[in-house]
Parts: C-alpha cells; sequence; structure tokens
C-alpha cells in the first residue's frame, strides 16, 4: 500500500484542493473514498469533505489504492509532478537523496512513450540502463513512490489510452496499440480492472477539447502549472522561427506556433504538423496535429510537453532563484521536437547574431529540407535528416556561406546520429552526451551545454564560457569570469537551466529601449574581427 503523506502534508493539500490553485496540479492527486474516484486539485466538481479525501503524490498510487480517474478534470492531462531527481541545492548528498533520485530517474525513463512500446516491459531491463541490480530498483522504486515499476508504467499507459479515447476518435484497437498494448483484449482487462469501466464507456462520457470550423487535424490538451511567461516563451521561438518551417501569429483570438515535424519510429518517417496555443485561463494548451502522426501521437505529446517546458515547477524552482530574479518567475526553458534539428541550429548560430544564423538555417532547409503539405501557406518544408546532412559535401555547405569548420560540424553531427552512436533526445545520459558533443570538430562546452539543455531537458545546464551570462553576473571582462561565473552558480543548483534564461533575459530587458522589444540579447563581441566564442543562436 502507498505510504501515506504526513496530516499537516494533507491539510495544506486539502486547502490548495479548496481553492482549485493550479500552482500545485500534478502535485498531487486526491482519492474521494464516497466516489472511489481520483481527481486533480483543479477539478470543478463541488468540494469533498476533508474526511472523504486521500492524497498521493501520483496517479499510480490512487490507482493502486483502488481509485479509478475523474472524466471530468481528467488526470491523464496533468502535468508531470515532483520528479524528486534534482540533487540538493547545498550539495550535500545522502543515501536517501540518491536512492530518491534514483528511483525518480526511473518514473522518468517510465514516463517516455518508448517504455510503454515495450510489448513485454521487465524493470530488470530498466534496472540495467540504470546500472543496478533489479532487486535494489524495485525496492528504492517501492519505498520512494509506494507502486512497482511496473504498476507505475501501467498506470502511464492506461492514462495515455483514456486520453486517446476522450480527444481522438481513433479506433480502440489503434489506442491499445498506441499505448503499448500487444492486443486489444489485454487492454480491455487491464482498462477495465483498473477503471470499472469499458473503453467504450469513457470514450462516450468524454468531453474532449472544442474544434474549430477550421481545425482540419486532432484536437488534444495539454496542461501547465502556471505562472507561465506566455509572451516570453513564443517571442523566442518567433525570434528564430525558420520561414517554411515554423510560424508565430498573432490573432485577435491569441497567438499560435506552428511548425512541420518529422517523427521517426522504427524505421518508419511519419511527416506532418502542429499548431499550437495557449489558453491562459485554463492553464493549458490546445495542440492541433495532422491526421499522418497519428501512428506517434503518444511520441509528439511527450515531446510537445518537452518543447514548451510544460512539466516545470515554478515553486520550486522559483523558491531557490526568486529573489536573485524577481522579475522571472514565469519563464520556461525552451525545448525542440528534434534533438538533431536543435544541434545544427546551435551549430549555425555560433558567433554569429540570430538573424545571421536565421539566414544560414533558412538556406540549409532550402537546399536539404524535405517538402510537406499543411493547411497554411508559407509553411511547406521539413528539417533536413541527418542521412541527407551527413552525405553533404564541403563544396554543398560552402555555398550556403557556412565556413569550413562548422561545415566538419555539422557532418559530424549527422553522421554521429545517423550511425546511432549519439543520442539527442530526452533520458540520454547527460554527461556522456556532452563529452560525445565535445569530441566532435567545431563543438565546445558552450555548444554542448546549450543543446543538453533544449534538447536533453537537463535542468542543470550551464555554459560557463558565456560572455552575456558574465555581464549580467558582474563578471564581465576579468580574465578568469568562466571560473568565477562556474563557482557562483553552484547556489542556483540544480535549477542553472532556469538561471540561464533569467540571467539572459533580465540583461535583454535591462538594456531595451522600446517596451515591446523582443526578448532576446545581442550578446557584446570581443573585437570587430573575432566575435566571442560564447556567442551563438540564442543571441
Amino acid at each position: 500500500m502507498a505510504q501515506h503523506p504526513a496530516p499537516s502534508h494533507d491539510d495544506a493539500c486539502y486547502l490548495a484542493l479548496k481553492a482549485k490553485d493550479a500552482r500545485f496540479d500534478g502535485c498531487f492527486f486526491t482519492g474521494v473514498t464516497s466516489t472511489g474516484i481520483y481527481c486533480r486539485p483543479v477539478c470543478r466538481v463541488r468540494t469533498p469533505k476533508r474526511e472523504n479525501c486521500r492524497f498521493f503524490e501520483h496517479a499510480a498510487q490512487a490507482e493502486q489504492a483502488g481509485f479509478r480517474p475523474c472524466l471530468r478534470c481528467r488526470p491523464e492531462l496533468a502535468p508531470r509532478g515532483n520528479t524528486g531527481h534534482t540533487a540538493p541545492a547545498s550539495g550535500a548528498w545522502s543515501m536517501q537523496d540518491a536512492s530518491r533520485i534514483l528511483a525518480w530517474q526511473a518514473a522518468s525513463l517510465l514516463d517516455t512513450p518508448d517504455a510503454w512500446a515495450e510489448a513485454m516491459p521487465s524493470a530488470g531491463r530498466l534496472a540495467a540502463r540504470l546500472g543496478v541490480s533489479d532487486r535494489h530498483l524495485r525496492r528504492i522504486f517501492e519505498t520512494h513512490l509506494g507502486v512497482s515499476p511496473l504498476q507505475y508504467l501501467q498506470t502511464r499507459r492506461l492514462l495515455c489510452a483514456k486520453q486517446l479515447l476522450c480527444d481522438t476518435s481513433l479506433p480502440v484497437t489503434q489506442v491499445a496499440g498506441l499505448s503499448g498494448f500487444a492486443s486489444l483484449r489485454r487492454f480491455n482487462a487491464a482498462f477495465v480492472q483498473h477503471y470499472r469501466l469499458a473503453p467504450s464507456h469513457v470514450r462516450a462520457q468524454a468531453v474532449g477539447p472544442a474544434r474549430s470550423s477550421d481545425q482540419t487535424g486532432l484536437a488534444l490538451r495539454l496542461a501547465y502549472r502556471p505562472p507561465y511567461d506566455v509572451a516570453a516563451m513564443l517571442g523566442f521561438f518567433e525570434t528564430r522561427a525558420i520561414a517554411g518551417h515554423e510560424q508565430v501569429l498573432h490573432t485577435p483570438s491569441g497567438s499560435c506556433l506552428r511548425t512541420t515535424v518529422r517523427v521517426v519510429r522504427q524505421g518508419a518517417a511519419h511527416k506532418g504538423w502542429i499548431s499550437l496555443r495557449f489558453n491562459t485561463e485554463r492553464c493549458q494548451v490546445e495542440a492541433e496535429i495532422s491526421e499522418s502522426l497519428r501512428d506517434v501521437l503518444p511520441v509528439l505529446l511527450h515531446r510537445l510537453r518537452a518543447l514548451l517546458d510544460l512539466d516545470a515547477e515554478p515553486r520550486a524552482i522559483n523558491e531557490l532563484l526568486h529573489a536573485r530574479f524577481p522579475q522571472c518567475d514565469g519563464l520556461r526553458v525552451p525545448g525542440t521536437l528534434d534533438g538533431f534539428e536543435l544541434a545544427v541550429r546551435a551549430v549555425l548560430g555560433q558567433q554569429v547574431t540570430v538573424a545571421a544564423a536565421r539566414t544560414l538555417t533558412s538556406r540549409l532547409l532550402t537546399r536539404f529540407g524535405e517538402p510537406v503539405t499543411t493547411p497554411w501557406p508559407g509553411l511547406d518544408r521539413l528539417f533536413p535528416t541527418p542521412e541527407a546532412l551527413a552525405r553533404a559535401s564541403a563544396d554543398d555547405l560552402g555555398q550556403l556561406g557556412i565556413v569550413r569548420q562548422r561545415q566538419a560540424a555539422i557532418v559530424a553531427l549527422a553522421q554521429a546520429v545517423q550511425g546511432q552512436t549519439l543520442a539527442l533526445h530526452i533520458g540520454a545520459d547527460v554527461p556522456a552526451t556532452i563529452a560525445q558533443l565535445i569530441a566532435l570538430p567545431g563543438i565546445g562546452g558552450w555548444t554542448a551545454h546549450y543543446i543538453a539543455m533544449r534538447a536533453l531537458r537537463w535542468s542543470d545546464a550551464f555554459p560557463a564560457s558565456d560572455v552575456a551570462l558574465h555581464k549580467a553576473m558582474g563578471l564581465a571582462g576579468r580574465p578568469h569570469a568562466a571560473r568565477e561565473a562556474e563557482l557562483a552558480s553552484r547556489a542556483w543548483q540544480p535549477w542553472r537551466s532556469y538561471a540561464v534564461l533569467r540571467a539572459w533575459h533580465t540583461l535583454s530587458t535591462s538594456t531595451s529601449t522600446e517596451p515591446n522589444a523582443p526578448r532576446v540579447i545581442q550578446k557584446p563581441r570581443q573585437s570587430a574581427s573575432r566575435p566571442s566564442a560564447a556567442e551563438s543562436e540564442l543571441t
């Protein structure tokens, strides 16, 4: 049985439940003993009596205790809860810290659709990936999460299936396959056993996202915890948008981000488009996804959460960083849908301005990208594949204005990704991947940490050589600025990626002369002839 939080924690959870406080969405779930249902803190039903409430850290605990998910607030939409994978800010480690981190690292791996795709999931394979024994993993997982790894995985699969049943009209057989079940029979049995409802009943009772008359794709929803600086996030992507590949549109009904996308699964490439719009009143992102991507929906939804950093926990981050950056509580770290694309764009952005990087990337897209059909004029190109760039000659790249050092870096990146010796996605080994990147020609520590920050979703990345960061930290011009920055940044662990974004943002807003100036910075050059090595695509 799951271990219950202390009474004081329960009382705090009940206060958040009464207030429908979205800041706690996904941080806990409430099981109501009088109904047998568990809900998110934001559920709009009448607040149950305190004596009828039990509180759980995550959905798997609630389901293990016999509760089924609410059909109204839909726990599958909640942002991921406390991952618990971060290190103590003081650097003082204990065995308890290490075991908690390991348990939540395992849970994070089980949250990925790669884990769901296994027809016969095994805790042993997960333990081997984490470098521990099967028995040790099971013990610490149950100690810290209250359920076994396979019970946790089963909950993730069923909640994924529930979202697809509620938000799409996909056949139940396809929903079962996408959720990781080997057969429709096994899916139906597991669904009825856990939820005491047939999949068809859940679909009939579902109230999916509202569809507009001009929608042509699948409509799904993703939740986040406030505060969230939507303008900053969309401004980041708008400043770097590549014509033909990305668009940020501003309309009377709101702003949206559109992009083309390719998802490769089991050797097959699925090509299409997505459109994302923020619903700030409900703390949700409304996603429209092309029908051509229906076979990879779980993978794409997972990547969309990373793209917009929807699972960030502002309370924990701001507790550490608010005093130093009081105006930046809603900033998130932008992610990517494709780690290889992000890495190439980072290389192209080295030592040049954003405008120059955008020009180079646009040329690369025109020369090596693939056409794709979308409902919108001007959005019709996919980013080049690793295979296409691995075959690119020096003449091909040189004609685009790409200098030799970056040519070598792009080709080396493409060959490493194509050969599957370099993984640029969530769940990859961060220290090993950074070391691999630095070993490639033309890639240094700054670029490696930038890729780790955005593609690997490492919350503690820190490009210590960045000159803009030095300026924001009051270290500009010092002979050992990088070393001093690294030492000073330890106070921001384990959220240094967020501290870096806040430092850049603070610097940009303090030097802006117009109220609506883009939230970007123009990094100072060391000299007119030689740009700083830290200048990159981020500027």
